[in-house]
């Protein structure tokens, strides 16, 4: 993966996907936790001035608007909003399973 700056790039760094590359898991596995941190680094980033991202969904439909607005296709962002839901609702219960709060940096 590249750090290049363009509207596509991951927000991931190129060390976190090596650590995710060297877990002890199946491919398919990497891939979606690749994925959840992908989305994470997006949810800190769309909520880094709010104090609970997860409890507030208008921030991520927002979002997922203005992101989808180049593709020009309602589809698009509806299916959009709804995957970056999912995996908020699953990191959120992945956050309480071990006893962690999303927190925004610097709280």
């Amino acid at each position: 993966m590249s750090n290049q700056t363009n509207s596509l790039s991951s927000p991931l760094s190129d060390e976190n996907v090596k650590k995710i590359d060297q877990l002890n898991l199946p491919i398919i596995k990497k891939h979606h936790v690749r994925l959840l941190a992908h989305c994470l680094e997006i949810f800190k980033e769309i909520g880094k001035d709010e104090k609970s991202f997860f409890e507030e969904d208008e921030l991520l439909k927002k979002w997922c608007e203005k992101k989808s607005q180049k593709f020009n296709d309602n589809n698009f962002n509806k299916l959009f909003y709804e995957q970056m839901s999912s995996a908020a609702k699953k990191l959120n219960v992945f956050s309480k399973s071990i006893e962690k709060k999303f927190q925004r940096t610097g709280s």
